[in-house]
C-alpha cells in the first residue's frame, strides 16, 4: 500500500492540498494538518517541560527528607509521599486532578486543565525522582557528611553545598531515563483532551483514514525528541562527573 505523505499538507477543513505547505507555508489563514502536528509537538514539549520541572523541585524535597537523620516524622512523610506516588496509576492520577480535586476544592475549578495535567505527572514523576535523590545521598560516603558538620554547617548548609551537588551528578543517568519517561507519559494528557501528539494522532487519523502517515509522523516526533533528551544529557553528565569519584556501595570508597 502506498504511502500518501500530502495528507500534511491538507487543509484541516476543506481538505484540500495547500501548496508549499513544507517551504514557506499555506496561504494566510489556512492551517494544514502539518500545522496541527508541529503545534501538538508544541504542548507535548510544553507539558514535559514544566512536569518535569516541578517533579524535579518537589523530588529533591521529598528526597532530601527521607535522608535526614534526626528527623523520624520528615522520613516517614517523604516515605509516605513516594509510596502514595509510585502505586497510584498515573491515568487514574490524572483523572483524579481533571475530576475530582476541582469539585473537592473549588479553588482549582477555573485552573487550566493543562496546569492540572502537569500537576498530575509532575507529582507522579516526583515520587519517582525522590527515590533517586535518596539513593544518591545514601550512597555518598559518610566522610562528607562528617566533614561538613566539623566546618560547622548547619544541616541545610552541608545538604546545599556538599551532599546535593554530588549527589546529583551520580543519579544524572537514572534522571536521564525520567527525562525521556516523563515526554513519553506526556501522552496521557490526550485523556482530557489536551491537544498533544498523541491527541493528534487520534483525531487525524479517524479523519483521514491514513492512521499508518499519522501514527508513523507521531512516533517519528517522539524517537527524535527522546534522542534529544537522550544527548543533551549524556552532554551534562560528561561535563558534571567527578574524576576518580567512586560512591560507596560500589566496590570502592569517594575521594
Amino acid at each position: 500500500m502506498a504511502l500518501e505523505w500530502e495528507i500534511f499538507c491538507q487543509d484541516t477543513i476543506d481538505r484540500t492540498v495547500v501548496a508549499g505547505c513544507f517551504g514557506t507555508g499555506g496561504a494566510t489563514g489556512t492551517q494544514t494538518y502539518l500545522d496541527w502536528l508541529l503545534s501538538a509537538w508544541g504542548q507535548t514539549v510544553l507539558v514535559a517541560a514544566l512536569s518535569l520541572v516541578l517533579a524535579l523541585v518537589v523530588g529533591s524535597i521529598i528526597g532530601v527528607l527521607r535522608t535526614l537523620p534526626d528527623s523520624p516524622w520528615l522520613t516517614r512523610f517523604g516515605n509516605a509521599w513516594v509510596e502514595l506516588f509510585r502505586n497510584i496509576p498515573l491515568l487514574v492520577q490524572i483523572f483524579l486532578w481533571y475530576h475530582v480535586v476541582p469539585v473537592l476544592f473549588p479553588a482549582f475549578a477555573d485552573t487550566p486543565k493543562l496546569a492540572l495535567v502537569v500537576a498530575g505527572l509532575g507529582l507522579f514523576t516526583s515520587a519517582r525522582i525522590a527515590e533517586q535523590v535518596r539513593a544518591g545521598v545514601q550512597a555518598l560516603p559518610r566522610g562528607q557528611r562528617y566533614a561538613g558538620m566539623a566546618l560547622g554547617f548547619t544541616t541545610p548548609q552541608y545538604y546545599r553545598y556538599v551532599l546535593l551537588p554530588m549527589a546529583f551528578r551520580i543519579i544524572i543517568p537514572p534522571l536521564t531515563s525520567e527525562t525521556m519517561n516523563i515526554f513519553k507519559n506526556s501522552s496521557v494528557a490526550f485523556a482530557v483532551s489536551i491537544v498533544e501528539l498523541t491527541f493528534f494522532a487520534q483525531q487525524v487519523a479517524e479523519e483521514t483514514s491514513r492512521g499508518i502517515e499519522v501514527y508513523m509522523a507521531v512516533t517519528g516526533l517522539y524517537v527524535v525528541s527522546a534522542f534529544a533528551i537522550n544527548r543533551v544529557m549524556a552532554f551534562i553528565e560528561k561535563k558534571a562527573r567527578v574524576p576518580g569519584f567512586v560512591a560507596s556501595g560500589t566496590g570502592g570508597g569517594g575521594h
